[in-house]
């Protein structure tokens, strides 16, 4: 099998700083990058949501951005597919757990009532399709169009480098095993960006998720020719900064760390390196 290459960013500067125009990465074109404005943090200086609806919140990255959201003050209201889940984060203080399908669109209306912002991180891959529906469009797009009737204007949509005008950045033969769900994936943002237009919607893609301690070393970047590997924690984490971010608004970036060493991967590895965590598909698969 022949082995893929995921080239990295080669500086080491944090998502509040974001890329140097000199910064090199394993990219499509050699010109600079694009810079991205600092992510305000800092109490009174970006926005603030009291109560953050999130689909995806059971496993994975969708997991921990509730752990960061909670950390931020806000309330969450999270949309999970079993009772274990619901549990555990039941005995958060802040969480709402409401056990449900994000393939339904009344479940989902229903759960997203009453909150002032939303986070989709659905996926779930090859394994994600029902009736010929896949959770990373039908899941997506039920948050999407809720939010749209309930007023809810702030979301964020985690879907993954390969989608849209990231596409070239992806190795061919990494594309072409996860073409199928990255197409689904890409349905669910041109919703947002096309439909959507007086909603602030922020679409963040993810390169080769990771499973390990996250770094703090993540970054976004507009460039849609960047590919690299990040950890789950620093998904979230991005994820939580670029909700409350005044400077994120209608913007679509990828996200990579530029401290994860570059790596070859057989095709058979594939998966692993751009694992897109299944995390709320329908609990009629999971019974």
């Amino acid at each position: 099998m022949n082995l893929i290459r995921l080239f990295l960013v080669a500086s080491g500067l944090v998502v509040a700083r974001a890329f140097t125009p000199t910064t090199s990465i394993n990219r499509a074109t050699t010109r600079p990058l694009r810079r991205l404005s600092s992510l305000y943090m800092v109490q009174g200086q970006g926005d603030s949501y009291k109560k953050v609806f999130v689909a995806g919140g059971s496993r994975g990255v969708g997991r921990l951005v509730v752990d960061k959201l909670l950390a931020s003050g806000s309330e969450v209201v999270a949309l999970v597919r079993s009772e274990e889940a619901v549990g555990e984060l039941s005995a958060l203080e802040g969480v709402t757990a409401i056990r449900g399908d994000a393939m339904d669109y009344k479940t989902v209306e229903g759960a997203m009532d009453g909150c002032d912002a939303a986070i989709t991180t659905l996926g779930g891959g090859h394994d994600a399709r029902l009736d010929g529906k896949w959770v990373d469009y039908t899941g997506n797009n039920n948050v999407i169009e809720a939010a749209g009737i309930l007023g809810v204007t702030r979301v964020v949509l985690v879907t993954s480098i390969g989608c849209g005008s990231s596409k070239d950045a992806t190795p061919p033969s990494v594309y072409e095993v996860l073409k199928d769900v990255l197409a689904q994936k890409n349905k669910a943002e041109n919703v947002l960006t096309r439909y959507y237009t007086n909603m602030n919607w922020t679409i963040v893609r993810p390169g080769g998720l990771v499973s390990a301690p996250e770094t703090g070393k993540a970054i976004l970047t507009e460039d849609a020719t960047a590919i690299g590997s990040i950890h789950r924690g620093d998904v979230a984490d991005l994820v939580v900064r670029a909700l409350f971010s005044k400077n994120t608004k209608k913007m679509i970036l990828s996200a990579v760390d530029p401290s994860i060493a570059s790596s070859a991967n057989t095709a058979g590895r594939i998966n692993e390196a751009f694992a897109l965590d299944a995390d709320n598909v329908s609990i009629a698969r999971w019974k």
